[in-house]
């Protein structure tokens, strides 16, 4: 077997989605504890989790994973949603803003990405520099809008799953509490299973593709 072959990706590609990945999981993870911080929780500040700096949020191991399996993690924001004001709307907000960043982050690589093509930045590089700029903004804005919408399904331990919960009554936020490794298998079946992840789980990123699509047209009609 080829070395290629433990990779879901080509392996000349891996720089730039090695870059591209580091990006989108540090602004979602910042955007976590930057929101939590604010509103009131210092516990993610107190481990150095408000700040910009990839090594504070990066999973090595779930890092590893999304390369060759397409699917991993960063290291999760510890969240104590008793200190806040309003514990319930402001740990939607939180949870939120994680794929809200990523959303954001991929809308602007694409006006970027626009603005390079559009005001002849790229037209004195080399073709190789050119290329590589097309490569990693392609990257970086498909990874945000994938994960965007990825996490936003309501399944432990994605943050539509913490959102949906702060919207039930308390006795069924409880018992989906209390059920939620039933969850997460669910959730890893829709994963790692090919024909079932064909009708549930690609489904879903198509919607990702769908909204880059949509953003990437109203782009080109400004420029």
């Amino acid at each position: 077997m080829d070395f290629q072959d433990f990779f879901r990706f080509p392996l000349e590609d891996l720089p730039f989605i090695v870059l591209a990945l580091i990006l989108c999981f540090t602004v979602h993870e910042f955007a976590h504890a930057y929101s939590a911080y604010k509103f009131g929780d210092d516990t993610a500040y107190k481990q150095g989790r408000v700040t910009l700096n990839p090594a504070a949020h990066l999973d090595f191991l779930g890092f590893i994973l999304i390369l060759i399996a397409g699917f991993g993690w960063a290291k999760p924001v510890p969240v104590m949603a008793s200190r806040f004001r309003k514990p319930r709307a402001m740990s939607v907000i939180v949870a939120f803003v994680g794929p809200l960043s990523n959303l954001i982050l991929g809308t602007i690589a694409i006006f970027i990405l626009f603005a390079l093509h559009n005001t002849g930045v790229l037209y004195n590089a080399t073709e190789r520099v050119a290329s590589a700029v097309d490569l990693f903004f392609s990257y970086l804005i498909f990874y945000n809008f994938i994960l965007f919408v990825f996490n936003l399904i309501p399944l432990p331990p994605l943050d539509g799953y913490r959102i949906l919960v702060e919207f039930m009554p308390l006795k069924i936020r409880f018992k989906m509490e209390q059920n939620m490794q039933w969850g997460m298998i669910i959730f890893l079946l829709m994963v790692f299973i090919p024909p079932l992840r064909r009708y549930t789980l690609d489904p879903i990123l198509q919607l990702g593709i769908a909204l880059r699509d949509t953003i990437v047209s109203i782009a080109s009609g400004m420029f």
